[in-house]
């Protein structure tokens, strides 16, 4: 059974995902990459965060900020490399 700190990490990463998601748009392939980039996010922050022993508003062994700044980070990066660019030509 997983520790309830790591079902409420889940849960957070998944709502950053989700409201992401809410917020940009997107197909249901797009929706599964913003989750899986939020989840990714959210523990690469928190190995960040215990690495650096950042503990801004800690819950237990949860370093809440530096988890949702990485899952934030990722997010805005799928996002910049998942947008569709519009490719202006010159008429010449």
């Amino acid at each position: 059974m997983p520790s309830p700190i790591f079902v409420f990490a889940f849960v957070v990463a998944t709502l950053i995902g989700a409201i992401f998601h809410f917020i940009f748009g997107g197909d249901a392939r797009r929706m599964a990459l913003f989750l899986l980039a939020g989840w990714i996010g959210f523990a690469l922050g928190q190995a960040v965060g215990r690495s650096f022993d950042i503990a801004i508003y800690s819950i237990g062994e949860l370093r809440i900020v530096p988890a949702i700044a990485g899952a934030l980070l990722t997010l805005f990066a799928v996002l910049i490399f998942t947008s569709e660019r519009r490719q202006s030509r010159s008429s010449r």
